[in-house]
């Protein structure tokens, strides 16, 4: 059977799997990244892991990986395949597709596209998640930080320097929190789950309380929790209508931690966003709906879109 590589690497974590040509996951596995060992122990660790599912996809089905598809953080170069920046791993140029392709095809390679975290994971929302025939979306995940996928008939759009869709930075609150990108008042820095788990920790004097917590005292009934809560909403709320007012997306899809608040986010956020409009049209405000699986899936997407692309020898 004819399939592919998908491999979603992240801070700590790697989720992988071995993916048919319609979509459907054939083998899944998870593994730490060694991160802990230092920048290089991570990249040996992808390639192992890598060349395990190669192995393991020969075995039970008959023929190795037609491509592969690899989803980093941080920083990336998809058109020269390199890992230009990602802190978290310690990385900094690392030319993460031709490495995989040594590993997984010897001399000859095979076919690797390489994506950012984010923008691969926007790409299986918009195609077969919380997005699919909607030609204009916009994906943003709420986790420790906030980044963004801007969809265009479905593929992602990168920008010119590889950068688009970077709303986390966009400055709502001038003056505001420092942000590790150098500016104050970033989005990311009022309204990540990050943000809200220590609003909520300074506020409830709870050491350890998160935002899933705040989350679960806003539907108590909470009336500090609510606060922070709030200002969390609002914040969002006016860095999503920039971003509306820019773009005009048919749909606004919300994914991480965040977004597992079901209503306690959504209905707010609906509702602060419907305020700050004037002249531009709503979208529809959904939640993500393929969890941690959306990375995997999209790095599957990009393997096969660049088989799709090979032109014949």
């Amino acid at each position: 059977m004819k399939h592919v590589i998908a491999l979603d690497v992240g801070g700590t974590g790697m989720k992988a799997a071995l993916v048919a040509e319609d979509g459907s996951l054939l083998h899944q596995a998870r593994r730490a990244t060694g991160r802990d060992r230092g920048p290089d122990a991570v990249v040996e660790s992808i390639l192992g892991f890598a060349a395990e599912l190669r192995a393991l996809g020969a075995e039970r089905f008959g023929t190795p990986a037609s491509a592969a598809g690899v989803a980093v953080p941080g920083i990336v170069d998809a058109d020269r395949g390199i890992a230009v920046y990602a802190a978290n791993l310690g990385w900094r140029d690392v030319p993460m597709r031709d490495l995989i392709s040594e590993r997984l095809g010897g001399a000859a390679g095979i076919p690797v596209a390489l994506g950012h975290d984010v923008r691969t994971g926007g790409l299986a929302e918009g195609r077969i998640g919380a997005g699919r025939g909607a030609d204009r979306f916009l994906f943003v995940p709420l986790g420790t930080g906030i980044a963004g996928a801007i969809g265009i008939d479905g593929r992602i759009e990168a920008g010119a320097h590889g950068y688009a869709g970077e709303i986390g930075h966009i400055v709502v609150r001038p003056g505001g929190p420092e942000c590790g990108c150098g500016q104050r008042g970033c989005l990311e820095t009022l309204a990540s789950a990050a943000a809200v788990s220590r609003a909520w920790e300074a506020a409830s004097g709870t050491p350890g309380a998160d935002a899933a917590d705040c989350a679960e005292a806003v539907a108590s009934g909470d009336p500090a929790a609510a606060r922070v809560w709030q200002t969390a909403v609002d914040a969002l709320a006016d860095g999503l209508v920039t971003a509306l007012t820019l773009l005009d997306p048919r749909t606004l899809i919300i994914g991480g931690g965040l977004a597992e608040a079901g209503e306690t986010l959504f209905t707010p956020l609906r509702t602060a966003v419907k305020e700050r409009v004037t002249f531009q049209r709503l979208p529809h405000i959904v939640p993500a709906a393929l969890g941690d699986t959306a990375g995997c899936l999209g790095a599957g997407l990009l393997a096969w879109d660049l088989l799709a692309t090979e032109v014949p020898a």
